[in-house]
């Protein structure tokens, strides 16, 4: 005698996931950028990349595409909230807000902006383990499933200069970066862009484990190194920024859930 039929799969129309949302106007794409730029530095703060008043994410305007969305000066980033947001121009003027703008960020990530325009955001900050691998003066090894994202994919600014608050070192900098995804700064820290800025962060994100990881394997013996071939495979499949905002997104909704009034 047969028993009951077994339970059948269900169609896969019915199942949820995520995908980056379309929007029906300038204004809703504006809202949603800013949101996820509050909920960024939130998550930046969280993860311990807060140094002071260093570190930046902008997000370029969707309207007015020389001109970006950045965290106020000197405001932690666990306080910031969609209204305390600065708009600026592509010299640091402000245009929306009511906090200055820290210059000599601002000058290396709009020079990044103006070299990049397929480019939304901008993440640096002065994170411990990419300032100890930045201060080797060395790329990411392919050692892991993770750090082949960034294989042939990143690369170094091989000079310190001090604070940067000219436009020309700016433009070197986004030279270095080129076609890019990251760089690191030697000396400095570690820069990523995106094509939103969910990918932006969650690349910086991953760059900063894959330099902890990259630190921690060497101080124990000789990483072994995943060769050419399966590192591009890799990065093929996993280095695009779809697979970084999706990746991003359980984030966001434990940041959106946990502290809402980031919104306000």
């Amino acid at each position: 005698m047969l028993g009951p039929n077994p339970p059948q799969p269900l169609p896969t129309d019915r199942l949820r996931f995520a995908m980056p949302p379309r929007h029906d106007s300038v204004e809703d794409e504006r809202r949603h950028r800013k949101e996820r730029l509050a909920g960024a530095l939130r998550i930046f703060g969280r993860f311990g990349f807060e140094d002071g008043v260093s570190g930046h994410i902008t997000a370029r305007d969707p309207e007015f595409s020389d001109c970006f969305w950045v965290n106020p000066f000197g405001l932690p980033f666990g306080h910031v909230t969609v209204s305390d947001l600065v708009l600026a121009n592509q010299d640091g003027q402000v245009i929306d807000g009511n906090y200055h703008v820290n210059q000599a960020a601002f000058t290396v990530h709009a020079q990044v902006h103006a070299a990049r325009p397929d480019v939304v955001a901008v993440a640096h900050c002065h994170s411990v383990h990419g300032r100890a691998l930045s201060a080797l003066g060395e790329l990411l090894d392919p050692i892991t499933q993770e750090s082949c994202a960034f294989y042939e994919d990143h690369a170094l600014y091989d000079s310190y200069s001090g604070v940067t608050v000219d436009a020309g070192e700016g433009r070197r900098i986004a030279a270095a970066l080129g076609s890019g995804k990251a760089l690191v700064l030697r000396n400095h820290g570690l820069l990523t862009v995106g094509g939103s800025v969910d990918a932006a962060a969650w690349w910086f994100l991953s760059m900063e484990r894959s330099c902890q990881v990259q630190l921690t394997a060497r101080a124990a013996g000789r990483p072994v190194l995943i060769d050419h071939k399966q590192a591009v495979a890799t990065r093929e499949q996993l280095g695009g920024d779809l697979v970084a905002w999706i990746n991003y997104q359980p984030l966001w909704q434990d940041i959106s859930r946990s502290e809402p009034d980031l919104l306000s």
